[in-house]
């Protein structure tokens, strides 16, 4: 019996496949930094399960977060428990950043549009408050901020801090908050959210990774105009943007002794579909049998000298 037969819940690929989402294959050829790529429309997500969340490393978040920034998609871990602890259902958790959730809050935003409302940090569960609401709720009921801080048990310094949007308050806060001023406080928690910080902090140590594969070094001389991002956790090995163009490339590096590249090469061309990038593979030699995919022998590119000849062969 799997997990999600012994549970009672779907797997989030069958949740996202209901909502109309377009699934990508598991990405399984080599450990991989997410599962799968999910779009339906405008909006790409990779998902991640990991039923400890504890158990992502920070080296594959940060990996992650940089894929999402490149591709403009939106991060995702589904997991059931940290350590021995299971997590709460409509809570967002966090695992370096990258927003974690249960299946079941998963199926509740994917199906019921749903966000959840309580975040949970280091010291306990919190709210995001709706703080112009609360200031003008709290002004037509005629109350001063310290009548208002009496009534919900806080310091008139932390109800200042709601009402300017500093400060996140506990979930017993938000309840009486609810109940004084008669309408609901919390601000829904949009888990489909990127950081920028993560993605500048995993190039600078993807730039010392490309020194070890000669093949990337000769990538990355060659196509210094563009944005390059190196992975080590994913079917493919690098992403290439071209803002020009406004087009993306995700590409793999080969070697002539690997045993898995034919089920490597269906990844890469089924994330890429989704993901709406053009694949390619750079091969020292041999040629994987799929011939789906722009494949480019070390000789081929030798003989390429600009971003713009990649991109006439694509």
């Amino acid at each position: 019996m799997t997990y999600w037969e012994k549970e009672r819940v779907r797997p989030p690929e069958d949740v996202l496949k209901e909502a109309g989402f377009n699934i990508s294959e598991r990405c399984c050829s080599r450990p991989s930094c997410f599962d799968f790529a999910a779009r339906k429309n405008g909006t790409l997500i990779l998902v991640k399960v990991q039923l400890d969340i504890d158990n992502l490393s920070v080296g594959d978040s940060l990996e992650l977060k940089a894929i999402s920034e490149c591709v403009s998609a939106f991060s995702l871990l589904v997991g059931e428990r940290a350590r021995e602890k299971p997590l709460e259902d409509d809570t967002v958790y966090s695992r370096y950043e990258v927003s974690a959730v249960t299946p079941k809050t998963f199926e509740s935003i994917v199906i019921g549009k749903n966000y959840p409302l309580i975040h949970a940090g280091p010291g306990g569960y919190y709210v995001e408050i709706l703080s112009e609401a609360i200031k003008k709720r709290r002004q037509e009921l005629g109350l001063s901020v310290g009548e208002m801080a009496e009534m919900v048990g806080i310091s008139r310094r932390t109800l200042y801090g709601y009402e300017r949007g500093m400060t996140k308050a506990s979930v017993t806060a938000a309840y009486n908050l609810i109940h004084i001023l008669g309408f609901p406080v919390a601000k829904p928690i949009n888990v489909f959210e990127k950081s920028r910080e993560q993605r500048k902090c995993f190039l600078a140590a993807a730039k010392f990774a490309i020194t070890k594969s000669k093949l990337m070094q000769k990538i990355f001389r060659k196509f210094t105009r563009c944005h390059i991002t190196t992975v080590k956790k994913a079917p493919f090995d690098f992403v290439i943007t071209v803002p020009e163009e406004k087009m993306r490339i995700i590409g793999g590096v080969a070697n002539n002794k690997e045993q898995e590249l034919n089920k490597r090469v269906d990844e890469i061309l089924s994330v890429s579909r989704v993901v709406r990038a053009h694949p390619i593979l750079i091969t020292e030699e041999r040629k994987p049998s799929k011939k789906d995919i722009l494949c480019i022998c070390k000789e081929e590119l030798s003989k390429i000298k600009s971003t713009e000849d990649l991109i006439s062969q694509l």
